[in-house]
């Protein structure tokens, strides 16, 4: 048994090796620990020389262990010395590794020199090493290297945190389970003549230390776990049924089964285990197809669908995917439907269809006309659904995240804009001065002409800085009616007819300054497209409703385009005015915006040109919430 548990240390150790250096991918740790699982599975190969009687060799291989507790330390400088630890000790400390190698080699070649290790024949007449006096140099420097790594280990538990952390604390655990099984080998240098048992347990103590620093790094390691884990359960639990039924049979009266050897049954057991993990693969396939005819689904056929799926961009495009490859897989057209529920016609229509829709639980997928469809399509299909609704959720997040990021870019752009904006307006200023004390000198006519055209371009100036500028509103109590009256007496309305109809007790609370350019804008406008008309009107009136004030200003002058109705009247540079910026009523929608009101035009409300406005009162929940009302009706 010993040697069979040497040997088996040895071959793991090989394996392991081979698999570290393969993921190692320029990891000097993992290459390290590579080192340390070669150097322990050549010192298991020594046991095995022993006991096949190659004694000389046996003990030259067993009196090389200095060099594993060297690797070891290797591993532990180089896993601790990482991320945000980098002290200087241990940075010089790697540099002295080399030494600690031809340190190792040289107590190595003199334990060899002095003969510190001979073969006992205590143990059922089998060779095993022991340590003669001249080997205790051997012995004391091998136990001073462990423990300095190990202490490195602990610096590292210290300074590091998370998977770093959890994984020095598994080393240490699993370096506790390997002193306890090492501890036996010096047993019989101490004259102990104790069979070493705990050795037999070997290669458990490579594999968990491997599995200890790789688990937070190589994923995939985890599932190998898992079914190694799942193995040893299922060997230790038949294990005890076979002690059990060794006990019971010859009780009952199976007398047969009871005088065979209890190692013989869990040989039988364990081989019977083994074949039927070989075979549950094939018989599950097998079986699959018997009760799922013509379903074909395996891990190639899952992974295609979901890298094609992730593929598509838009609805459009995973739509089409989807159909394409359910069709291809179920050799039948079929037909998919997002958020769709016209159930009852796919059914009269006898179509094979997969509806996704998307409820508050998330989205899901329900198969519409499959009544007459096999079992293994209906499960094909089934799974299908379940992968795409999974993709639909994930489209979903993707697009929101990308129009997220257009509008991010898009406000970024307009922050760009507006300082360019203001910047080329504050530089427009200085020319149009000098132009306007150049016109002095001009002819009156000529002159005047200048003047016309440079308050012109002043008011565009006045408006670009406005509308790029930054709204910082200073609320205060607004008495809406003197407000607008005092804008109204200093308008030029010349023969245009203006009445108000707000009460003495509305208050607004907003920026006095912003307010009075939102009337100024709008009276203005409303000015200049009724200074040349006959019984021009202008009106407006207010009223507080539904926790809101509402405002509407109308006049009688030419109705407005229905093609600018809407948003696009509101945006910038849209005008119908001669000479004028086109910024008025964006400047007047920003401010609404500011103050978390709204304005829009309404062509019903007995005017040829109205336009509402509503500034939320501070009890107001939301603009959206506010309906146009019935309103005192002002003659047109």
């Amino acid at each position: 048994m010993f040697e069979v548990s040497m040997l088996i240390s040895s071959v793991c150790g090989l394996l392991v090796a081979a698999w570290l250096l393969w993921r190692a991918q320029k990891q000097g740790e993992l290459q390290a620990l590579a080192g340390f699982a070669i150097m322990m599975a050549i010192w298991c190969f020594g046991h095995v020389a022993l006991f096949q009687g190659y004694e000389q060799t046996g003990i030259h291989i067993i009196l090389a262990n200095p060099l594993m507790p060297t690797f070891f330390l290797h591993f532990a400088i180089r896993f601790v010395y990482s991320g945000t630890v980098k002290e200087a000790w241990l940075r010089r400390l790697a540099k002295t590794l080399p030494w600690f190698y031809v340190t190792s080699i040289a107590v190595v070649l003199q334990s060899w020199w002095v003969d510190a290790g001979a073969a006992s024949q205590t143990l059922d007449t089998r060779s095993f090493f022991v340590f003669t006096d001249a080997g205790a140099f051997n012995l004391v420097y091998t136990i001073l290297m462990g423990m300095l790594a190990h202490g490195v280990l602990l610096f590292g538990w210290y300074r590091h945190a998370g998977n770093k952390k959890r994984s020095i604390l598994a080393m240490f655990g699993v370096g506790a389970w390997g002193l306890l099984l090492a501890t036996s080998f010096i047993f019989p240098s101490l004259g102990i003549s104790w069979f070493p048992y705990p050795m037999l347990l070997l290669p458990t103590y490579l594999l968990l230390l491997v599995y200890a620093v790789v688990r937070y790094q190589i994923l995939s390691v985890n599932a190998f776990a898992n079914r190694a884990l799942l193995w040893l359960a299922m060997m230790l639990v038949i294990l005890c049924l076979i002690s059990v039924i060794s006990v019971v049979s010859g009780r009952v009266g199976l007398q047969a089964l009871a005088n065979v050897p209890s190692w013989q049954l869990w040989l039988y057991s364990l081989l019977t285990l083994v074949v039927s993990v070989l075979i549950y693969q094939p018989l599950n396939r097998l079986i699959s197809r018997l009760i799922y005819p013509g379903a074909v689904l395996n891990e190639q056929v899952l992974d295609t669908w979901s890298t094609q799926l992730k593929e598509a961009h838009d609805w459009t495009g995973l739509i089409s995917v989807g159909e394409r490859l359910l069709s291809s897989q179920i050799r039948q057209n079929i037909r998919i439907d997002v958020q769709n529920h016209h159930k009852d016609t796919l059914e009269e229509e006898r179509a094979l269809a997969l509806i996704v829709n998307r409820s508050e639980q998330g989205w899901h997928s329900v198969l519409v006309g499959w009544n007459d469809a096999s079992p293994g399509m209906r499960l094909t299909a089934e799974v299908f659904g379940s992968l795409f609704s999974t993709s639909c959720g994930l489209l979903e997040r993707s697009l929101a995240l990308a129009v997220a990021e257009r509008k991010r870019l898009d406000e970024q752009h307009l922050v760009e804009l507006g300082s360019l904006s203001a910047a080329v307006a504050h530089e427009l200023r200085n020319p149009l001065n000098i132009i306007s004390m150049a016109a002095y000198d001009a002819p009156p006519e000529t002159r005047q002409h200048i003047q016309t055209q440079l308050k012109r371009a002043d008011r565009l100036v006045s408006d670009m800085l406005v509308y790029s500028g930054g709204l910082a509103l200073h609320k205060t109590m607004v008495p809406l009616r003197a407000l607008v009256a005092s804008i109204v007496a200093q308008s030029n309305l010349g023969e245009i007819e203006c009445q108000l109809d707000i009460a003495d007790t509305i208050e607004l609370p907003a920026d006095y300054q912003r307010v009075q350019q939102v009337f100024i804008n709008l009276i203005d406008n409303a000015v200049a497209f009724l200074r040349n008309q006959a019984q021009g009107k202008l009106a407006i009136q207010a009223w507080q409703s539904n926790d809101a004030v509402v405002i509407q200003v109308h006049n009688n002058g030419p109705r407005i385009d229905s093609a600018l109705t809407g948003e696009v009247l509101f945006q910038p540079f849209v005008t119908k005015r001669a000479g004028g910026s086109g910024l008025g009523l964006a400047i007047v929608r920003r401010i609404l915006d500011a103050h978390e009101g709204r304005i829009f035009h309404r062509s019903d409300a007995g005017w040829p040109v109205t336009f509402e406005l509503s500034f939320p009162l501070p009890m107001s929940t939301s603009a959206d919430d506010i309906e146009p009302g019935a309103v005192p009706e002002i003659g047109n």
